[in-house]
């Protein structure tokens, strides 16, 4: 009887542990996955086969699934699209036949079509999870709704699943959606704030497919597993340069109506190359597997990001685009689309690690291969004393030192991390990633396959089911926040706004394009390598070039003229600038300059900095002609473009630097404070006689100068040297040299350019001393010179 007691007490034990592992086991829950446009293409090229890799890693670990692929299809037709996606599906190649043959068995039978078009469908919806659960004694861990759908259809969706599919209070919601997310800055915040009224922060999952490919993937665990090795070189003292290249061979056929929308800037680089970016540039969080570290990191990295700038981009549109445009669009004959197809964008990053190493990206559509990569160029400051053929690979310093993260295609074929072998041997988990064979012959950027350490994924797999897989875990680093996407689109907004009527530099595609697309940057300018070819009056056989038209002299308004193309016209007034520099240091120790504000001088002070070394700025003094009544740190301020462009590149002694004292007391241009009056008064005590030995000014198209405005007598005439006028423009409060003054300098420089001054130009040369409808027209130095600079679209339309 007493063993018969024992025997009972285990039996009881044992079946109360069983009863246990399978409560814990059904404690995981029932998942639903509602896939919104499941018969559309990028369900049927990847999403399916990402839930079916999802169902394969999950199968017997716990859970129990679902899938509803919905769309607004009617039923019979929609399951039959379905199916046959479903029948294509397929294993990894390491999963014997089988087991394939069983779990797709199952995937099948847990996979049903459903029309979604109705809040009565959704309800249905609801009611079906939660009988099924009900029935087979579950309960429900959670759901996720995965919108393949256009984003006109978000918000009607989103609506509809607030009010009529959301789980139990217990059970976790997830909703993930595609981009685009917006086209600029308010289309993004406007979208953000619709689905924020449906959905908490936590919830929603914005998807960039290209944070699950697996050389991007790995950026991170590649940096925090090589902390040692990477600690003293991830910095702007070891890094040349990095390239975050994107290239395609097809181009847009068949895609124009979306093209046309967004061009190649908003179709890869704001969200594909930025985000990729941030991972190369963030700083690194002491625990890489917090999700809210990461996210936290990578919006620092956007917030140190640079305001990019007119001359940051190039653009190009292959040839063929405007005719698929007008037959897809039905657009007239004569239409030509200004989209661009290519760009290239030189970022940088205003932080101690990166300040001054380039970040250049780049994508476009028919390009010559397709291919993407991240490239970390390392400085090389190694001499070698034997000749090359002496170096050996692992050893010598002086062979190139470069980390590609190399996203796939191209030459290679597939996913591959590459490190230099003359660097260091990186750590990699060898689970996941294994050494790549040499292939004798290939070259990757300049070296043999052989000149580094080269590693290729042990299994190639899908972004989508890593990221499928990332959703259903929950791990919301490898996906966009509302805040991270906003910052992105702060930064990219201001540059798309001002490069929305720049013509592309059109190429042929493919081989065809040669060195067309080349190009180099230095400061924050990028330009094209090779100068393009371009009609000044068309149809006259041969096409002339820019190198063909010398800077041409003439008369304006009965004084000088200078008139090129912009390139050429800048190098041209940078050297008069330097000239009288010279010349003024020569014979009086100093150089006293006032420049003007504005996005026209913005090309001169980048030539200035860069290429103009025997300027004597430590004998200039350099002053504004007027300023906005904002703080001298705001990106509106004339100071601040002065900063950006040029004093953080020159040696001006700061106590040569006089801007205008627009912020006082805590306030902006207050009469009481004098601030104009206080300008005047450093200006009489520094520059004899109150003349300026050069004044740059520009010309409005509405003939203003400085900011002195048309029917404004502020400014005009009389005794004040410095005054405070309003401008019809935001912000409208401005601190501006007086006429009289401008007037007394030896030089002035009116530098105009751009198509859009074509009209003010022809009319201010017809005009003659009306300075109250047309400041710029008092412009007449007493005793001083004055020029115009003019490129030939201002000049000639």
């Amino acid at each position: 009887m007493k063993h018969t007691g024992i025997w009972k007490m285990l039996l009881a034990a044992m079946c109360l542990a069983l009863l246990g592992c399978l409560q814990a086991q059904e404690l995981k829950g029932h998942v639903s996955i509602i896939l919104l446009g499941a018969t559309g293409d990028l369900a049927k090229k990847y999403l399916w086969q990402g839930l079916f890799q999802l169902y394969l890693d999950e199968a017997g670990k716990g859970h129990s699934f679902s899938f509803h692929g919905a769309a607004l299809t009617a039923p019979q037709q929609g399951q039959k699209l379905m199916d046959k996606v479903l029948e294509s599906l397929s294993c990894p190649k390491d999963l014997v036949p089988s087991r394939c043959d069983e779990l797709k068995g199952q995937f099948l039978q847990l996979s049903q079509y459903r029309q979604l078009k109705t809040v009565e469908d959704y309800q249905t919806l609801n009611k079906d999870i939660e009988t099924q659960v009900q029935q087979d004694g579950l309960w429900e861990a959670g759901r996720i709704f995965y919108f393949s759908v256009p984003p006109f259809a978000y918000a009607d969706i989103a609506r509809n699943i607030n009010s009529s599919c959301r789980p139990h209070p217990g059970a976790w919601l997830r909703v993930v959606f595609e981009k685009p997310f917006g086209h600029d800055h308010l289309s993004a915040q406007q979208l953000a704030s619709e689905l924020g009224s449906f959905f908490q922060e936590e919830e929603m999952y914005r998807v960039d497919h290209y944070l699950g490919k697996q050389a991007v993937a790995q950026i991170l665990p590649f940096r925090d597993q090589n902390r040692k090795a990477l600690d003293g070189l991830w910095n702007r003292h070891h890094v040349e340069r990095v390239e975050i290249i994107l290239k395609e061979t097809i181009d847009a056929e068949g895609r124009a109506s979306f093209y046309e929308e967004y061009g190649v800037i908003r179709d890869t680089l704001q969200n594909h190359l930025t985000e990729i970016l941030t991972l190369v540039a963030m700083e690194l969080p002491l625990n890489i597997s917090s999700s809210a570290a990461v996210l936290q990191h990578k919006l620092w990295a956007f917030q140190a990001l640079r305001g990019l700038q007119k001359s940051s981009a190039i653009l190009g549109q292959y040839q063929a685009y405007s005719g698929q445009v007008r037959r897809e669009l039905q657009k007239p004959d004569g239409f030509q689309s200004l989209t661009p197809t290519f760009a290239g964008v030189l970022v940088h990053i205003d932080n101690l690690r990166w300040e001054g190493v380039p970040f250049i990206l780049m994508s476009g559509k028919a390009l010559d291969e397709r291919v993407g990569y991240v490239r970390i160029v390392f400085k090389n400051r190694a001499y070698c004393t034997q000749s090359e053929r002496h170096w050996v690979p692992e050893q010598s310093r002086c062979l190139p030192q470069q980390i590609i993260f190399y996203i796939g295609h191209g030459e290679l074929g597939h996913p591959a991390i590459l490190v230099s072998r003359n660097l260091f041997k990186p750590s990699l988990p060898t689970q996941k990633w294994k050494e790549v064979q040499d292939q004798p012959g290939l070259r990757l950027f300049g070296r043999p396959l052989s000149d580094y350490y080269a590693y290729r994924p042990v299994r190639e797999q899908d972004a989508y089911s890593t990221l499928l897989s990332h959703i259903f875990h929950c791990r919301k680093e490898s996906f966009i926040t509302t805040e991270n996407l906003l910052a992105s689109w702060v930064f990219w907004t201001p540059l798309l706004d001002s490069l929305a009527f720049e013509v592309p530099r059109p190429y042929p595609g493919g081989a065809e394009n040669g060195q067309l697309l080349d190009f180099e940057f230095s400061g924050g300018q990028l330009t094209f390598s090779q100068q393009q070819l371009e009609v000044l009056i068309p149809d006259l056989g041969s096409v002339p070039k820019p190198s063909d038209f010398q800077v041409l002299g003439a008369r304006y308004r009965q004084s000088p003229l200078i008139t090129a193309w912009p390139e050429e016209l800048i190098s041209k007034l940078a050297s008069d600038i330097e000239a009288a520099a010279v010349q003024a240091v020569r014979h009086f120790g100093k150089f006293h300059l006032a420049l003007s504000g504005g996005s026209s001088p913005i090309a001169l002070f980048q030539q200035l900095a860069t290429g103009h070394y025997s300027f004597p700025w430590a004998h200039t003094h350099l002053w504004l002609v007027d300023e906005r009544c904002v703080p001298l740190s705001d990106p509106d301020s004339n100071f601040q473009g002065l900063q950006a462009h040029l004093l953080q590149h020159v040696r001006v002694p700061y106590y040569n630097i006089h801007p205008m004292p627009v912020h006082l007391h805590q306030r902006l241009c207050a009469e009481e404070d004098q601030g104009a009056q206080t300008y005047a008064s450093e200006i009489s005590a520094l520059v004899a006689n109150s003349s300026f030995d050069l004044v740059l000014l520009g010309m409005g198209t509405d003939g203003h100068t400085a900011s002195l405005f048309p029917q404004s007598p502020t400014g005009l005439d009389g005794d004040q040297l410095v005054v405070l006028t309003e401008s019809p423009f935001r912000p409208h409060q401005r601190m501006s040299l007086s006429l009289p003054l401008i007037n007394r300098a030896k030089k002035v420089a009116v530098l105009v350019m751009g198509r859009t001054k074509r009209e003010i130009t022809t009319l201010v040369s017809r005009v003659g001393h009306e300075p109250k409808k047309w400041p710029i027209s008092g412009v007449v130095p007493l005793s001083g010179q004055l020029v115009w600079y003019m490129d030939y679209e201002a000049f000639l339309g």
